[in-house]
């Protein structure tokens, strides 16, 4: 198993920026796609960006150009840098790890955007 534990989340002005970090254990072999997630109240959890074991990166359009997925395979850790954040932003964020057909996820943290 592939266990996730996510760090950084908290409130934050509209406009700004947090960094989020997923330190990943446990049997990491053949993960095909690590990525974030992110479930508002009362919605559907949804994807924010992902990357292949290829090294591709894919991101949600309302995301696209403020959020930066990255990963450090040295460190066994994956990052989402966000930008210019919105009220909507406001959600839990969760960590995902892809492994034979079966979905990991952390415990989520909050990110909360207000004024």
């Amino acid at each position: 198993q592939v266990q996730l534990v996510e760090s950084g989340g908290g409130l934050v002005q509209p406009g700004g920026s947090l960094s989020l970090s997923c330190l990943f254990s446990g049997r990491m072999l053949s993960i095909t796609a690590v990525g974030w997630y992110r479930q508002a109240p009362g919605k559907q959890r949804e994807l924010v960006a992902s990357i292949s074991s290829y090294g591709g990166a894919n991101y949600a359009d309302s995301m696209f150009g403020r959020f930066t997925i990255s990963n450090d395979n040295t460190k066994n850790t994956v990052y989402l840098q966000m930008n210019s954040l919105k009220p909507e932003d406001t959600a839990v964020y969760y960590c995902n790890a892809h492994q034979l057909g079966v979905d990991y996820w952390g415990q989520g943290t909050q990110v909360t955007v207000s004024s």
